[in-house]
Order: C-alpha cells, then structure tokens, then sequence
C-alpha cells in the first residue's frame, strides 16, 4: 500500500509541474528576453529594441497561417527596429518588397551560415540569432541577387587580391579560399582562367588558359548588371591592374598582338608588349541606369613564332561617388607623393629595336598629397636611373639631333631645301603644361628627343622637370608610324622625318611644396 501511495503522489506531482509549466510560459519567456538583453548590452554597449516578431515568434502549427508569407504590401508587418535596418528588404517606390522567392531554402542557409552566425565573435558559442533563417518564413537577405557586391576587398597570404565571404558563398561562385577575414570569412580569390568568360564580382582576376593558338581571340566579358542598383551602389569605373602581361613586341610601333578594350567610355589606346605592374582605369556607364558590358579582348596574330602570351589582369569595380575614383579622361591615376610612370611597352633593356607603341594618347594623372602637413604646390619629374642598358627616355627624335632632347612642335630643316621647316614634338610627345627647369628657369610643353630637357636648342643630357599646373596632368600621344610624314600638295601637313629605336619613357616623380 506505501508503494502505491508513493507512486500516486509521484505522478499527482508530474502533472502538477507539467500544469505549472504549461501555466507559467509567458514567465519564463520574459527571463530568457532578459538574459538576451544582458547579453546585448555586454556586447553593444546599449540596450536592444523591444523583441517584436521579427526576432522571435513561437513556432507555428503545420496548419497555420502566417499572414507575411503573403508578401504583400498589404500585409507586411510595420518593423521599428532599426539595429539590423541594412540586413533586411527595402520597398521600392510601389511598396512592393525587392526580394526574389528563388531558391528561398538556399536564402535561409545563407542567412543562418553567413550572416547571422557570424554576428558573433567565432570564440562565442552563444548563437541566440542561429535559427532566425528557419523561424522566419521570408528570407531577409538584400543581397540575394549579388551576394558579393558589398563584401569588402582582402589581400591573400601569397599576394593575390579578393573580397571577404563565407566559404561557401566562396565555393558557390566558383572561387579558391586563400587566407581568412574577420568574423569567420574567408578571402576568396575569383579567378577566371579561360578565354570567353564572364566576370561580374570584384576583383576578379583573369588569368592566361594554359594553351593558346595563333591566330586567336581570347576575350573576357565584365558584366555591370541592375543588381548593383539594389545596393545603392552602381557602378562607374573599372581599374585594371596587370599583374602580368606579355605578348609579341610590336613592328615598327604596331602591334600585331593587341589587346584592347570596348565599353567604356573614355578611349584606351590599343597596347601590347611587356606591361607588367601597369594600370588602367576605365570609365563605365553607371550601372544605375542598366546593364553594362565591358569587353576585354586579345588578338593574336600568326607568324609571331613562340612569343610568350601570358597575363594576369586584376578587375576592381568602383562603386559611383568613391573618393578614390580617377579623375575623368585619366587613364592613369597615381595616388602617392613619390612614385614611376612609365609608357606602356616600356622596359630597361639594351637593343636598337622599337618599343615605343603607335596610336597612344592618353592622359595621366595624380592626385595632389599633402606633403609634411602642407598641400603640394607642383610635381617634379626625373628620368629613371638605368641598369640594364636600356634608355629612360626616347620619343621620336629629329634628324642631325639623335642623341639630344628636342622641344617644341617645328623647327628648321636640317637638311638641304626644299622643306624648310620640319615637326619636332609635333606628332609624338610627352606634354608636361609649362615644364620648367628648376635650375635655370627654362620652360616648354611638349618634350621628345632622347632627353628630357627643356632648352630649345637641344641637349645632351637629362634634367628635373617641374610644373606648378593643378591637377597635376601628363599627356602622352604618338601618332600611327614610325616613318616619314610628308608634307601634301597645299602644305597642310608639316614634314617629320621617319625614325627607329625609340622605346618611349620612364619617369621617377615627386611632388613637392616649394
């Protein structure tokens, strides 16, 4: 009789306790609101918003209706909470909400792995947030469409440039994990090693394939789509860093291997040649107003024997009103006090042979420093200093006056009648606005020869060229040959003599406050 009187009294207080438990829901529910809160203000240093059924609802039966499936703008709940504003949806001007119902399981594993497991230190085990993908039967996660538009850009242990992403956003683009980000991300390096590509995530690199025939084309298309408009921030420039680049040298200027570029809408010339360590920035039609497409191309001509084709091109997309944008037109932007320029091709070797590359004209820029704590008044420029047997500087140069520098756009014939004036400058120059010798005060504009020197009459030796003209500009330009130009019937044309060996220049520059 104990024993069943104990069993009885056992069970009478099992249903006791499930009651109290059934009864007193609503009071436990508030004590585990209160260990979130002291757990936020540990972590933020604030207190959070009052928990709405955006951040925690109980779950509902299989059977129930949950009014915000509907994704109306009808019956959308009004949310006040403004901690997490930038994680959820935006309404466009219809009110209609810009999420997309594809692939909705996928946006919750997203959310869950990517974002809000990451909301916490990786050392924390406390994941209160852990299950909010699968709690809510919307998925809140704007960049759906472009999930790596935002991310911020990251160097790899070996180098290579890529932006932060959950490693298996990595893996879902295609990209190799090489290092780590804050917050358990990975720095992903997209690269795209194959001729007829796309690239449409920033700082995508595209690489040489590991077989070329000649002749070919090898293209890459960097696509600028509307879903750049939903991060509120479209698109206006592209910079190409050549991390590698070589193909065939050029005949006489020309280039038989080409690589040029359509889309944008500042003109880069065509170039070719050894271009390691150059840039390009390229002007794009802002991606606020639709799709845009830039196109990469190589050409490869035949005859060209075994020259080495192999690049590696680095393409950062820069978002429209960033303050490290290149001035417009500049197709070089430099953005440090001290620094080399160098025309594309351009290389310190020995030999007669011409590297100097036709149709060039572009312009290059800097952007004015700030130099022990006062803004740089004017930039000098020197050329560099030589190792290898190469020339630092050599734009075509005037007969009788091969060795020396030349200035101006004519000058007197030094042959024999009937021309009596000839272009010097005038068809291939380095423009420096009112470049003056520091020492002597000599001034002129349009510099070639094999020196860089102002003094009209020619020189053979190099000096410093500074220029007090804001924004610090070069402008650089070579016309479609290296031979003769002659002069037409009604005396149009002025005359130049045809010329070899020249390999265009390098230049050491600094910016300076006196």
């Amino acid at each position: 009789m104990a024993k069943l009187g104990l069993f009885l009294l056992i069970v009478a207080l099992s249903n006791q306790t499930s009651l109290a438990c059934n009864d007193n829901k609503a009071e436990q529910l508030p004590g585990t609101r209160r260990e979130l809160n002291d757990y936020w203000v540990d972590s933020n240093g604030f207190p959070p918003p009052s928990l709405t059924p955006l951040y925690y609802h109980e779950a509902s039966p299989p059977e129930a209706a949950i009014s915000y499936q509907g994704r109306s703008s009808l019956n959308q709940p009004n949310h006040n909470a403004k901690t997490f504003k930038n994680y959820f949806i935006n309404k466009n001007a219809n009110g209609k909400a810009s999420g997309r119902f594809a692939l909705g399981g996928l946006r919750a594993s997203l959310i869950n792995t990517g974002l809000f497991n990451n909301r916490f230190t990786p050392a924390n085990t406390f994941r209160p947030l852990q299950g909010l993908g699968n709690k809510t039967p919307v998925t809140l996660n704007p960049n759906f469409d472009n999930l790596l538009t935002t991310f911020d850009g990251c160097t790899a242990p070996n180098g290579e440039s890529g932006i932060c992403a959950p490693g298996n956003i990595c893996s879902l683009f295609g990209g190799r994990p090489s290092g780590s980000c804050i917050l358990g991300k990975v720095c992903c390096i997209n690269v795209v090693p194959s001729c007829g590509g796309t690239a449409s995530l920033n700082n995508t690199h595209w690489q040489s394939p590991a077989v070329l025939s000649a002749p070919s084309t090898c293209t890459l298309t960097v696509k600028l789509d509307a879903t750049f408009v939903e991060q509120k921030k479209p698109i206006c420039q592209l910079r190409l860093d050549f991390i590698s680049f070589t193909t065939s040298q050029p005949t006489a200027g020309t280039c038989t291997d080409t690589f040029q570029i359509s889309g944008s809408t500042n003109t880069a010339p065509i170039i070719c040649g050894d271009n390691n360590g150059q840039h390009m920035y390229l002007d794009v039609p802002s991606s606020l107003n639709g799709p845009t497409n830039v196109r990469l191309m190589f050409n490869f001509a035949a005859g060209t024997g075994n020259s080495p084709r192999t690049w590696n091109i680095k393409i950062a997309m820069l978002p429209c009103g960033a303050n490290y944008l290149a001035p417009r037109d500049c197709l070089q932007y430099f953005t440090s006090a001290t620094g080399i320029i160098r025309s594309f091709n351009w290389r310190d070797i020995a030999g007669v042979a011409t590297r100097q590359l036709n149709n060039q004209n572009y312009n290059i820029c800097f952007r004015t420093e700030e130099i022990d704590g006062q803004i740089a008044n004017r930039i000098c420029l020197t050329p560099c200093t030589i190792t290898n047997g190469g020339d630092a500087f050599s734009i075509t140069s005037v007969p009788g006056n091969l060795a020396n520098s030349a200035v101006g756009t004519t000058g007197p014939n030094p042959l024999p009648p009937p021309v009596a004036t000839v272009a010097v400058c005038l068809y291939d120059f380095l423009l420096i606005a009112q470049g003056t010798n520091p020492i002597n005060g000599l001034v002129a504009d349009r510099f070639c020869g094999n020196q860089l020197n102002p003094i009209p009459a020619g020189a053979a030796v190099s000096v410093t060229v500074c220029t007090r003209i804001r924004p610090f500009k070069l402008t650089y330009q070579t016309d479609n040959t290296e031979g003769a130009v002659f002069a037409n019937n009604q005396g149009i044309i002025i005359p130049a003599f045809g010329d070899a060996g020249n390999v265009g220049f390098c230049l050491d520059f600094q910016q300076r406050i006196n």
